[in-house]
């Protein structure tokens, strides 16, 4: 950075998207995060303190529409380094798009070396170990494929009364997060980009009536508790589109990688995708996710699938990011113009 100028906590981060969605990752400077696990480390932000989330993600150094990547060293072994998404709500435990985001800055800065043209980064998250492979030039990663969680459904037509559309019925399924799944053409939605605003307004009336109303519990990390996301889907056979509402109120530019293996399980278990069948998951502004189930497993005594989605990442940027010491704003703001009527974090 230009000399004299003096910033304190200052971190060094990367930008990065996959398939149009911002995943910002902090390469250094980032603060020691107490913890045994990553998820012990996830509950430390959520719980704890959370300066780290408001100095990066709200504004003027952030911006709503985007995640920030924080690498630790791992927890495990078995694990090439330690990763957590953290979003304007909350930190969370596993995101697709950002495993992308954050294999892709890891191999081609260097950080993780590169063994050959498909190396293999292993992550260690809150959700557990996610195994990443990358097709590698030997200076670009083309592209990376994860695997992620078992992905399984809850509940299959949960009915669901919503404020403005009466009953509904969503499905309920976990592919790293648990997800309300929601026919975009029952409720008159097409799921494009022109639809965006009614989208994240529709989806977020659904995210609350499912809060209230649905329980979920992760068979084997009871931690899992709660809906995180709506989806709304649209499409079928061999090419389908996903709109993930996100917190404030957005949609995610890519199709979701949690998202898109909840779905994948879900296809799964209404027959309409089998064991290697392979499908297209496109977001609303046209970003392909490649998506298949690799095979099937139990989540506890849920059947679950294993699915591997691949996706594209590409670095945009650097960053050095700090607060002056004479900042009136270290930990940032939100506005309802563009942050919306959400509640933001104390």
């Amino acid at each position: 950075m230009a000399t004299g100028i003096r910033l304190d906590h200052e971190m060094e981060l990367l930008g990065v998207h996959a398939e149009g969605e911002v995943g910002r990752i902090i390469v250094s400077g980032a603060p020691d995060i107490p913890g045994e696990t990553m998820a012990d480390k996830m509950h430390y932000i959520n719980s704890v303190d959370d300066s780290l989330l408001k100095r990066c993600l709200y504004e003027p150094r952030g911006a709503a529409q985007m995640t920030i990547n924080l690498l630790l060293p791992a927890c495990r072994d078995d694990a090439d380094m330690g990763f957590i998404p953290i979003q304007p709500d909350a930190a969370h435990a596993m995101s697709g798009s950002n495993a992308m985001c954050v294999t892709t800055a890891l191999l081609e800065s260097g950080m993780v070396a590169a063994s050959g043209p498909d190396p293999v980064v292993r992550l260690d998250t809150p959700a557990g170990i996610v195994e990443t492979k990358a097709t590698w030039t030997g200076s670009k990663v083309e592209r990376v494929e994860i695997d992620a969680p078992p992905s399984f459904v809850e509940h299959l037509d949960h009915p669901l009364e919503v404020e403005g559309l009466g009953s509904i019925r969503v499905d309920v399924a976990f592919g790293g997060c648990y997800f309300a799944l929601v026919d975009g053409a029952a409720l008159g939605l097409e799921v494009t980009a022109h639809e965006a605003r009614d989208l994240v307004d529709t989806g977020m009336r659904i995210l609350d009536a499912a809060t209230e109303q649905i329980e979920v519990r992760h068979p084997e990390t009871p931690a899992f508790d709660r809906i995180e996301y709506p989806i709304f889907m649209a499409g079928a056979g061999p090419e389908i589109r996903n709109a993930n509402i996100i917190f404030p109120g957005r949609v995610d530019r890519s199709p979701c990688g949690t998202g898109t293996a909840a779905r994948l399980a879900l296809m799964h278990k209404r027959g309409e995708l089998g064991v290697g069948e392979e499908v297209d998951s496109r977001s609303v502004i046209g970003g392909c996710f490649r998506s298949r189930i690799a095979g099937t497993t139990k989540v506890g005594n849920r059947s679950a699938v294993r699915p591997k989605i691949s996706g594209r990442s590409w670095i945009y940027g650097r960053y050095t990011l700090g607060v002056h010491p004479s900042d009136p704003f270290p930990l940032g703001y939100t506005l309802s113009d563009t942050w919306g009527p959400g509640k933001p974090r104390d």
